[in-house]
């Protein structure tokens, strides 16, 4: 398969972060035969420094002529920390998901047995844990109509959706979930939002096209608990734009790092693929930034184009880093000698070199002698 991927690596840890997956891209494409074709476009922070727009019109055209993007994250403190400012990295990326018609976000929480222990959660809470969040992306108070009065005093912002924007996403839900534990929890706040009753409405309705699935329903606020009480109750969970943000931010801390959480933002047309990580400032250019969650959305790309073989590998890999603490910081604080590039290092060799024992990848990669 030859596919033109664009890459738009962003601020921040977003070029570490993008330069291990491109490494683990083309690695599958030397394996499996393929040809992965990168270009690369700033956006965010780096895009307005350059250009004065967070998302330039080549940066557009480039991602709307190309089969998918690899994203890696925008954000920097001087916009940050300055609320007045009009124009904001974060600009960028609602664009592009508008632009592309990225309507659905879809966001896997594993909780990994080797890392329960790394989370804050109790061991026998998060065991078993895999969540698959589907988030509308386009429509919601994220993009409804903003006001603020003439003395700068007063405030709005407002949330709509239309029936043809829940459904298009719910059936997605479903769809997955017919695939998975047959189960779909809709998050919403019916009891005080008229948008979230045209969820249970049309959600509802949908629901009896798949009689296998079961559809459950919580208030985003009793979600938000039971995340944390009871996170293996959870199969797919369908909610709209803010919510989804929230909710799936705070299941980041089931497997014990943000830095392991992928995504993948798809459309009718299009699609884009990154980590839900932020931009870190505060570790660029340190080595310590976790690449696994960008590897990770390298593979839902690979899924995405029905890449599955290559996928699994690359799930095996990671699998096998976290086996043997070949990771960052973040999730072996015991040692400073595994960095950003040393995590995709040994993802690498371990796609070109999947046979070979344990010991030896571990010796290999953490700068020691070899074993053979």
């Amino acid at each position: 398969m030859k596919l033109k991927i664009a890459v738009l690596s962003g601020d921040g840890i977003g070029p570490e972060v993008t330069n291990e997956a491109i490494k683990v891209l083309k690695a599958i494409g030397t394996e499996f035969d393929h040809t992965f074709l990168f270009e690369e476009a700033p956006v965010g922070a780096i895009a307005i420094d350059k250009t004065g727009d967070p998302l330039p019109d080549a940066t557009l055209d480039l991602c709307m002529n190309t089969d998918a993007v690899l994203f890696g994250a925008i954000g920097d403190p001087k916009y940050d920390n300055d609320p007045s400012a009009k124009v904001r990295p974060e600009q960028g990326l609602l664009k592009l998901r508008k632009s592309l018609g990225l309507f659905a976000n879809i966001r896997p929480v594993k909780a990994y047995d080797t890392l329960l222990k790394k989370s804050p959660l109790k061991e026998e809470i998060i065991s078993g844990t895999d969540i698959s969040i589907y988030r509308e992306l386009t429509g919601g108070i994220y993009f409804g109509k903003k006001e603020l009065s003439k003395d700068g005093k007063k405030a709005s912002d407002l949330c709509e959706y239309s029936e043809y924007e829940i459904k298009r996403v719910a059936h997605l839900a479903f769809k997955a979930a017919q695939n998975r534990s047959k189960k779909v929890t809709l998050v919403d706040k019916a009891n005080v939002l008229e948008t979230s009753r045209l969820w249970r409405k049309v959600v509802g309705e949908i629901a009896a096209e798949y009689p296998d699935v079961t559809l459950d329903f919580l208030f985003v606020d009793n979600a938000a608990m039971q995340m944390i009480l009871n996170p293996k109750q959870f199969d797919v969970i369908l909610t709209e734009n803010m919510f989804g943000d929230i909710i799936s931010d705070e299941a980041s801390v089931i497997g014990g790092s943000i830095g392991l959480l992928a995504s993948a933002s798809v459309g009718e047309k299009y699609a884009l693929f990154e980590p839900i990580h932020g931009s870190y400032p505060q570790a660029k250019g340190k080595g310590i930034a976790n690449p696994i969650a960008s590897i990770l959305s390298a593979a839902m790309l690979l899924d995405h184009f029905q890449l599955f073989d290559e996928a699994a590998l690359i799930r095996k890999a990671v699998d096998k880093s976290l086996q043997l603490e070949i990771t960052t910081p973040d999730l072996n604080e015991k040692t400073d000698m595994v960095s950003t590039s040393k995590v995709g290092d040994f993802i690498e060799d371990f796609i070109y070199n999947p046979n070979d024992t344990c010991l030896n990848f571990s010796n290999i990669h953490l700068g020691q002698s070899t074993i053979i």
